[in-house]
């Protein structure tokens, strides 16, 4: 068996690890596919295996024989994929965390100006709930590979407790100044989490909290961002996420940007049941 030679891959870092069958078996499992066809894909990629492969290339494996079976399987397979297509900037992103916490019962604004004591500062997405507010700043690397580093939340719990000095003294409202959070589409660095823990940031990423980042959130809630879609051109992504349309759950209650787009009748109800599917709909 391929699994006990211990394949070695190349991840998109560069890094050499261990190829897992199990960690491949999670990953399809949670596209929806059933045990039968996973196990399929499973033995499948297994027996492609050679000394040196990269993540992108078993990735790529993975999702054409999920595609071939059913689009909404590779649509929820490229999750983690779809969220770097959100680039090459991190406005989108910005809006796609905002739009997460609107439905998890927040009020939100995007690109938020607050005084500080010393100076100000333009908050990526400022989140209201119960009166209690989170100064969220986003960092958004389209780069896959790259991890979020300590330096980022030294560097915004700094800004965070300028703006809270100020917020204290000024009495702002009667919304209490909760916390500081970093969101990032990447992972954390061991030194950044334990930098967050010690000075009480929330941090948010694809897999932390554990059974609570990015990636349970949006399988949980069904909030994908529209770049999951297989039957979406990238032009057409683009220009839905040009107008703000960051959600498919957005696309679904906007559907006329797909007669802006152009888009046939037969292929715009193929795009609109695959949205469906993937927001439980």
């Amino acid at each position: 068996m391929k699994e006990q030679q211990a394949i070695e891959i190349i991840k998109s870092s560069g890094d050499k690890v261990k190829f897992s069958l199990s960690k491949l078996r999670r990953s399809l499992q949670r596209s929806g596919a059933d045990d039968v066809f996973v196990e399929q894909i499973v033995n499948q990629v297994r027996d492609e295996l050679y000394q040196g492969i990269s993540t992108r290339e078993i990735y790529n494996r993975a999702f054409a024989l999920l595609k071939k079976k059913k689009s909404i399987l590779a649509s929820k397979y490229k999750l983690k994929k779809a969220i770097y297509e959100l680039g090459p900037t991190g406005f989108p992103f910005e809006k796609f965390i905002a739009a997460i916490l609107r439905y998890s019962g927040y009020t939100t604004e995007v690109g938020k100006v607050l005084q500080g004591h010393c100076v100000t500062h333009e908050v990526d997405v400022l989140a209201k709930k119960n009166g209690l507010v989170a100064v969220i700043e986003c960092k958004f690397h389209s780069d896959e590979g790259r991890n979020c580093n300590v330096k980022v939340p030294l560097y915004i719990n700094s800004r965070y407790n300028d703006i809270k000095q100020h917020w204290e003294r000024e009495k702002n409202g009667n919304s209490e100044l909760d916390k500081g959070w970093v969101v990032t589409n990447t992972r954390f660095t061991e030194d950044a989490l334990a930098y967050g823990k010690c000075v009480d940031l929330y941090l948010l990423s694809w897999d932390i909290p554990h059974g609570d980042g990015l990636r349970d959130r949006i399988d949980r809630l069904g909030l994908y961002p529209i770049t999951v879609s297989t039957l979406l051109s990238q032009r057409e992504k683009q220009f839905l996420l040009s107008r703000d349309v960051v959600l498919c759950r957005e696309l679904l209650n906007d559907s006329f940007f797909l007669d802006h787009l152009e888009i046939k009748e037969p292929r715009k109800e193929k795009i609109m049941k695959e949205l469906r599917q993937l927001c439980n709909c």
